[in-house]
């Protein structure tokens, strides 16, 4: 039977004692010897899968050559592989997790799961993998470490809020990534303990990196939390102790970040023996946008099949999206922020821009990863005309229905009212994404393989699409060695046509030829002026 624990402030003069602290249930939670169901096994590789698919596309990306550049800069054996670089290259795990984890999150484009907060589950794959690999673990371990990480994460996801009091998501990765290594490595309850209270202490941060005009760091951040969980796992195996109680001391994370010293939470865990499962209430994107778009693109798509004359800005007067709370005020023009109709913005803003998407979804009927936020693409003249003419606001049944706890009533689309220059009017509404698993076309393996496909082809060979495909898909039964190889390498010259930025790692120190491999790893030679 799922366990409830009360969360509330405690003063210290009640010296809570640890065993009653949320830290110590979610560390009794990782140290449970559970077995892992079918469906939970068959899931975790669907999501390796697809977090692969997401780091390929953005190999060449800015953030993921400035993350990588910084790893590759920290050689170390046994070590961990990045992603895109040569099976022989290894870094330390928390430099692999940390450069593997912008690849993963740079598109905006791996899974999600939202509840009374928001996150990306997928997160916690790249540091539990990095530390695998790193520590020689076999797959039947490493699905285990996973399958921890999305269920503490899922779990506080859940139950606390951090947006309410602007505090980024990735404050319930730090702990749940700390949480799978725990699992990953077998340690004991009080080792994952310290590890938690530690990884919770140090990723703790406001949300202005996903205000305004949002910066390459949205790609950074859950890396860094995944390599803070990497560091503080280290150091509670050292036997270092971290701040206590972390959540309910009277100077802790609820009295002070969120809802205060007389805040109350009630955080559902599985008990004990009880198998994990929250993976199997999380889902992907089949498009690379914030999550709250994808049934929005979808209903566009649909819209612009039905109606393709919607596409000129001259036959709509107005479009109303009404929605969910969190849509309208965080990818809606409830954010009150005027970057999101701005046709200069990074992509980063346009990802986190609801009147944007919709606009250029309704005109292409469709979505992709790159062209849609080109430059060129949002400054089309017709575009913008028809994107200022789209707000959102918020709906309390889409908002109530974004809370709910049921999965058949649980939505994050909205109802979309356009006026017509004639005068006419159009309502239509979808209530999930079609790749949801209650949606028109639910993604399963052969749609978590098609996706992979796509977004490696020009950046893997097919005989490494393979190569990979034939590890992941045989994941619990991989050995140690096999899981070392559990990553994919770029076509040849693919990295080395985007230089790499230097920085602080190389001062000091002569840098190698381009293109020379040596002491297992490769490093690059950079051009003034890159765009990192």
């Amino acid at each position: 039977m799922p366990y409830t624990h009360h969360l509330r402030v405690h003063p210290s003069a009640e010296r809570l004692d640890r065993t009653d602290q949320l830290a110590w249930k979610l560390a009794e939670l990782a140290t449970d010897d559970v077995a892992v169901t079918p469906e939970v096994v068959d899931m975790v590789v669907n999501r390796v899968i697809d977090n692969a698919a997401v780091a390929a596309a953005s190999l060449t990306r800015g953030p993921a050559v400035a993350a990588r550049g910084q790893a590759l800069a920290h050689p170390y054996a046994p070590g961990a592989a990045v992603v895109g670089c040569g099976l022989a290259t290894r870094t330390s795990p928390e430099w692999a997790a940390w450069a593997n984890g912008v690849a993963v999150r740079e598109l905006d484009f791996h899974d999600t799961f939202l509840a009374a907060e928001y996150s990306h589950p997928g997160d916690n794959i790249p540091p539990v993998l990095a530390v695998a690999q790193h520590a020689g673990a076999d797959g039947a371990a490493l699905v285990r470490g996973i399958v921890t990480g999305y269920e503490v994460q899922v779990d506080l996801v859940r139950a606390i809020s951090l947006h309410r009091h602007k505090i980024d998501h990735v404050a319930h990765l730090g702990p749940s990534a700390a949480a799978g290594i725990g699992t990953l490595l077998g340690l004991d309850t009080e080792t994952v303990f310290q590890a938690i209270g530690q990884a919770l202490h140090t990723t703790t941060a406001t949300r202005q990196s996903r205000k305004g005009q949002i910066s390459t760091w949205k790609a950074y951040a859950p890396a860094f939390a995944g390599k803070a969980a990497v560091e503080a796992v280290d150091r509670a195996m050292r036997g270092q102790t971290s701040p206590e109680p972390i959540y309910e001391g009277e100077d802790g994370v609820v009295a002070w970040l969120l809802d205060g010293p007389d805040a109350a939470y009630d955080v559902v865990l599985p008990g004990p023996g009880e198998p994990r499962a929250a993976i199997l209430d999380t889902y992907t994107k089949e498009h690379s946008a914030e999550y709250q778009s994808q049934a929005l693109i979808d209903l566009a798509r649909a819209l612009h099949a039905e109606h393709p004359w919607l596409a000129d800005p001259e036959n709509v007067a107005g479009v109303v999206i009404h929605t969910s709370h969190h849509t309208h005020h965080v990818i809606g023009s409830g954010a009150n922020d005027p970057q999101k109709y701005d046709p200069a913005a990074s992509r980063e803003t346009l990802d986190h821009s609801v009147p944007y998407i919709f606009a250029v979804a309704l005109q292409d009927g469709g979505w992709h990863h790159v062209g849609s936020y080109t430059p060129e693409r949002a400054a089309r003249p017709d575009t913008v005309a028809l994107w200022r003419k789209i707000t959102t606001a918020e709906d309390p049944e889409w908002t109530r229905r974004y809370h709910s706890t049921d999965p058949a009533e649980k939505a994050f689309g909205g109802r979309v009212e356009i006026e017509l220059a004639d005068g006419g009017r159009l309502v239509r509404e979808i209530a999930v994404a079609d790749a949801h698993p209650l949606g028109a076309r639910p993604f399963g393996r052969e749609q978590y393989v098609r996706k992979f496909r796509t977004l490696a082809d020009g950046v893997l060979e097919e005989a490494e699409i393979e190569r990979f495909l034939g590890l992941a898909e045989r994941l619990p039964e991989l050995t140690a060695a096999e899981v070392r190889e559990l990553t994919v390498v770029a076509r040849p010259g693919l990295l080395d046509s985007v230089p790499t930025p230097t920085g602080l790692f190389e001062l000091g120190r002569p840098a190698p030829p381009a293109d020379v491999e040596g002491e297992g790893f490769t490093m690059h030679e950079a051009s003034e002026g890159e765009d990192a």
